[in-house]
């Protein structure tokens, strides 16, 4: 493990090391909420408070309209949920031409934006604190379970629908796929479901997040004793990156670049850089230290199942364990589509084709045409439009003619 450390640190100092000019640079947005940055850009912007059935409080963000146009009820409502570690500001940050939730509204959909349990605008509950461990004690389990559910009814009921359109990227499209085979009844409140860099099975990941998944006991262990409940929280270390750290000088900007590629896949090309600022304004933007394990189970496990507990004593001494039960793909009845990159190392390609193989409704799986194309570049991609955006709008708008308000 120290070996991966140093030579990752050792690597990101080579491909760093170009130049280490000043830069005065400094994006504003950095400072603003998601509906700030959504009104800056000529936006109308809602906040939804939701309670969710076991208490957690959920800020859901609303686009009702474009910039050019008057809302009316026959929008058709489309949700936009965001990965792990990220909030609603996923889908705004890239500006009003390449993020998707802009342009869903200039076409004419009421757009709702998620934040799950654990964010930055959803901290809250009806009876725990945040310093309390309890608060912490989910994974993308409950947020399927629990979420989603409180989020889709409050959204098909302001807006008087049946059903809505769902985007996931990365962890939201884990939390749908818990939702609609948990809570099967689910499916029929969705017309169509876009999955871009599907999480499910993960036994091929890239990522170096792998080099924890043999540790996952001890994180564990080591979680519960110190009772820290959240994963990387956002304090004074992030809040410097994001404002001087990663800003000011080229070399530091490039070490901060190499740091995201590293855990996502190298794609030098399709990065943004003036966006880093803004992106580690908002990320991370709050997780659970359980939703990470949940996630190196998967990888060690190489099967998309419920949180192992492991085995724990019983009164009388003896060794009780419980086997971990899988979710049933076959019970999503909901057409998908699948967006998936040759370069993605969270969401390699043969973890979701064996999703799709394993899929039993109407499933398209769709490849990103750019070799070099990784995780982060579904939302953050400087030709994401293009590359990706044009593909889903299509889709749809190809299932659009069967919704019913």
């Amino acid at each position: 493990m120290k070996s991966f450390i140093l030579a990752t640190v050792l690597t990101l100092w080579t491909v760093s090391v170009k130049d280490d000019k000043v830069e005065a640079s400094y994006n504003a947005d950095v400072d603003l909420t998601t509906p700030q940055v959504i009104r800056k850009y000529g936006y109308p912007a809602e906040s939804h408070t939701v309670v969710t059935d076991d208490g957690y409080l959920l800020t859901l963000h609303r686009i009702p309209h474009g910039r050019k146009s008057v809302y009316n009820s026959t929008r058709t409502p489309v949700m936009l949920q965001h990965g792990l570690l990220a909030s609603s500001s996923t889908w705004v940050t890239n500006g009003p031409e390449k993020s998707l939730a802009y342009i869903l509204a200039d076409l004419g959909y009421d757009v709702w934006l998620g934040n799950c349990r654990g964010n930055t605008y959803s901290r809250a509950h009806v009876t725990l604190s945040t310093d309390d461990p309890e608060f912490w004690n989910f994974s993308f389990h409950e947020m399927g379970v629990h979420d989603l559910p409180a989020e889709i009814d409050w959204i098909l009921n302001i807006t008087n629908h049946k059903k809505l359109f769902y985007v996931g990227h990365s962890m939201g499209t884990t939390m749908f796929y818990v939702l609609t085979t948990m809570r099967p009844e689910y499916n029929d409140k969705v017309q169509f479901m876009v999955s871009l860099a599907p999480v499910a099975f993960m036994g091929n990941v890239k990522s170096p997040i792998r080099l924890l998944a043999p540790f996952s006991r001890d994180i564990e262990y080591i979680s519960h004793y110190l009772g820290t409940g959240e994963f990387l929280p956002h304090n004074k270390i992030i809040q410097w990156l994001e404002k001087v750290g990663c800003q000011l000088v080229t070399i530091e900007k490039q070490i901060c670049e190499g740091l995201i590629f590293v855990v996502a896949g190298f794609d030098a090309q399709q990065f943004n850089m003036t966006l880093l600022p803004v992106i580690l304004g908002q990320t991370p933007a709050g997780a659970s230290t359980k939703t990470i394990l949940h996630y190196t189970q998967e990888i060690q496990s190489r099967k998309f199942q419920q949180f192992d507990t492991g085995c724990r004593k019983d009164e009388s001494g003896s060794e009780e364990c419980k086997a971990v039960a899988e979710y049933d793909l076959s019970k999503i009845t909901v057409p998908i589509a699948l967006y998936y990159a040759d370069n993605d190392w969270l969401a390699s390609p043969p973890d979701v084709k064996h999703l799709a193989s394993n899929l039993k409704g109407e499933v398209e799986l769709i490849r990103i045409p750019f070799a070099k194309f990784n995780h982060i570049d579904f939302t953050w991609a400087i030709d994401v439009y293009d590359l990706v955006y044009k593909s889903v709008i299509n889709n749809i708008k190809k299932h659009e003619s069967n919704t019913n308000p």
